[in-house]
């Protein structure tokens, strides 16, 4: 058995302007969940908020503005590595939590792997700059003088992230990942109950020197004043029960700067049973085994475990004593014996929190499953401990009950309710006024499609679990770097993470309106009617000669149509359109013949590529490929080649250059537009 080393409660500090500091008060114990022995004393009286959000808009701010996507998104990966390392450290103060091994994974090590993720995702789909391209160039005059562009700036101020007790490092990382991708410093204000873990986690962060100074500060406490002094540059988000985001949300500041307020709360998360997934269904296996999970890891207490579980009406007493029988044999104790599957909840407060919750249940529902007034463990001492067994409830009439549509019991407790058709499913999905996440087991595709469309308005994420996705999903309860985290109504109408649209959270979206060429400087990105140099075949220029506007206007070439029965025939593309006068002529698009689209790129590369070894290393591929206008034989073509974004790699020798590409034919009409996307070195010839 893995059990910390029992020591005197340490006094958090809260690391603020640059400094640790404890507060001025004698502190309040926290406890061990599993021993109720006390790990720590928190506090946060005495702290200036007001100078914490200076701090980090002004000595922070501007050092994480200063740098660039790429060069954000390569500190998230260093300091990912690094805490990597450090992980064991975590694991060992997480068992105070009464979190297991596996319960900590995901906390510890699923954290870490979303900061990782965030910084992989944004050196593959940001740009190496400081703004944000938002669209495509609005164009507000007819002779391309006066254009306009969206683009996403930082912003100014510093986001204040409030988190749960359940997630004391993941529920830091996620938030602090997409904020620091944008360019804007962070304050964390972990929940007190397990805060001894993100304190932890931070000074960690802290020692390795690798964010910013002000990047990221921590109050270990009451954020006291904190709210009073926000404004429209600043951003909140909030984790936590419904009650006490409202009434973040509702504070004078908020409202009258008209803060950004994201809010992730209760959630009443259901799990529908397909029709046909009946009892000897791979599905109805799966199932079982998600619900129980959902129930049992992390003792429940997770913003998407499942608390509401919808089944066929003809399938409920197989489902009740399936789940029964496996949540019977979950081995409840202390979270460091190997022998144990489910440790305590956070603590005796929040146990006794869950069992008032399900008094209220039974107002509606019965238990078929547990008895949270019998606690029965194979390790650790029951009283002492915040443990509580699994408890299955049973409610016959969903439709006319409201406390199974209303209370939500943070811990191992669901309720089980019956369906007669997919409408009453669909319809009891959505009793739970917005969720953060819904899952549907079927192997039908039409129940798949009528549940999927109908729950998807009340749910930040709909999962598909079948026999087909069994090894490899992710499951009904895991929120995942690139997917929104989140939902509408009860679930607080916010999102977080979902990739890169999470890092724009946090930057302003603004029209910029000009002349093309200085809306290019702005952007970083060429557009048509900006300033164009020629002279030097472009791909003879290594990234540290290039330059945005650098262009190419090609030769000509006439196509035959030799030509396009040759590239017929070599393909096999033989349609139609390119092969039979008559048949090309009653397409209401052509007026005879017309070469390949294919043959067009094909003979536009072949017009612009310079074929001698160069800085030019790979061409990796072409986006937004329109064909425009048909080409028939005679047609002359002619390319206009531009570069329009670069963008280097750290740590590489080579970066990304997007080029314009646009054909023309005889008349000067486009025939083709496209982006080429090049490898190119950063010098030439290579330096050894």
């Amino acid at each position: 058995m893995n059990a910390p080393a029992r020591r005197a409660p340490r006094r958090l500090e809260s690391y603020v302007c640059g400094g640790w500091t404890a507060g001025r008060g004698e502190g309040v114990s926290l406890c061990d969940a599993a021993t109720g022995d006390a790990v720590a004393l928190i506090d946060a009286s005495g702290l200036d908020f007001a100078a914490a959000l200076a701090y980090g808009r002004e000595v922070a701010g501007p050092k994480l503005r200063a740098m660039s996507f790429h060069d954000r998104a390569g500190m998230l990966k260093a300091l990912g590595m690094a805490l990597m390392g450090l992980k064991e450290e975590f694991y060992t103060e997480s068992l105070h939590t009464g979190a297991t091994r596996a319960d900590a994974w995901v906390d510890i090590e699923g954290g870490i792997g979303t900061l990782l993720s965030f910084a992989s995702k944004a050196r593959r789909e940001l740009p190496n700059t400081r703004v944000l391209v938002d669209g495509e160039v609005e164009l507000l005059s007819k002779d391309n003088s006066f254009s306009a562009q969206h683009i996403l700036t930082p912003l100014l101020g510093v986001a204040v992230h409030i988190n749960a007790f359940n997630f004391p490092i993941w529920g830091m990382l996620e938030k602090i990942a997409p904020t620091l991708l944008a360019g804007v410093p962070c304050i964390v204000k972990p929940a007190s109950q397990t805060a001894y873990l993100t304190e932890l986690m931070v000074r960690r962060i802290v020692d390795l020197r690798i964010l910013p100074e002000g990047a990221l500060q921590l109050i270990s406490g009451s954020v006291g004043d904190l709210l009073d002094h926000v404004t429209a540059q600043d951003a909140v988000t909030f984790t936590g029960s419904a009650w006490t985001g409202r009434k973040l949300k509702a504070h004078p500041a908020v409202i009258a700067n008209s803060v950004r307020f994201t809010m992730e709360a209760d959630s009443l998360n259901a799990s529908v049973l397909g029709p046909d997934a009946g009892p000897g269904t791979p599905e109805f296996d799966l199932f079982v085994k998600e619900v129980a999970r959902e129930m049992t890891v992390k003792a429940g207490q997770k913003c998407t475990a499942i608390r509401r579980v919808i089944a066929p009406r003809a399938h409920v007493d197989a489902l009740v004593a399936a789940l029964g029988d496996r949540l019977g044999k979950t081995a409840l104790g202390l979270p460091g014996d190997d022998a144990v599957r489910m440790g305590p909840l956070a603590s005796l407060d929040q146990r006794e929190e869950v069992r008032a919750r399900i008094r209220e249940l039974q107002a509606d529902a019965e238990i078929v499953a547990g008895n949270p007034d019998d606690v029965r463990v194979v390790s650790g001492d029951a009283a002492k401990g915040a443990f509580l067994n699994p408890v299955l409830l049973y409610c016959d009439k969903p439709f006319a009950a409201t406390a199974v549509h209303d209370v939500e019991a943070f811990g191992p407790v669901s309720t089980v309710m019956p369906y007669d058709s997919v409408d009453e499913a669909v319809a009891l999905a959505r009793r739970g006024k917005g969720s953060l996440v819904a899952s549907v087991f079927t192997d039908d595709a039409r129940v798949a499609e009528e549940m999927v469309i109908g729950m998807a308005p009340f749910h930040g994420r709909v999962l598909i679990g079948n026999r087909a996705s069994a090894k490899t999903s992710t499951g009904h309860g895991a929120p995942l770097a690139g997917l929104v985290h989140g939902g509408p109504g009860r679930a607080g109408g916010g999102e977080e993470m979902g990739g890169m649209r999470g890092v724009k959270h946090y930057m302003q979206r603004s029209a910029v309106q000009g002349t093309p060429r200085l809306l290019s400087a702005v952007t970083g990105r060429w557009i048509e009617g900006a300033a164009v140099q020629q002279g030097v075949h472009p791909f003879r220029k290594s990234l540290a000669e290039l330059r945005i506007g650098d262009q190419l206007v090609t030769a000509t070439r006439t196509v035959t149509e030799a030509d396009v029965e040759h590239f017929a025939h070599f393909t096999g593309d033989t349609f139609y359109a390119h092969m039979d006068s008559a048949a090309a002529r009653a397409n209401p698009f052509f007026d005879d013949r017309v070469a390949h689209g294919y043959l067009i790129a094909a003979f536009a590369a072949g017009l612009f590529v310079d074929p001698a070894p160069g800085p030019v290393l790979a061409n990796y591929g072409v986006d937004n490929l329109r064909f425009l206008t048909p080409v028939y034989f005679g047609d002359t073509l002619q390319v206009r080649l531009t570069c329009k974004e670069i963008n280097p790699r750290a740590n590489a020798d080579h970066g990304e250059v997007r080029w314009d590409a646009r054909v023309t034919n005889q008349d000067g009409a486009v025939v083709a537009q496209y982006d080429v996307l090049t490898m190119v070195a950063k010098t030439w010839p290579p330096t050894a």
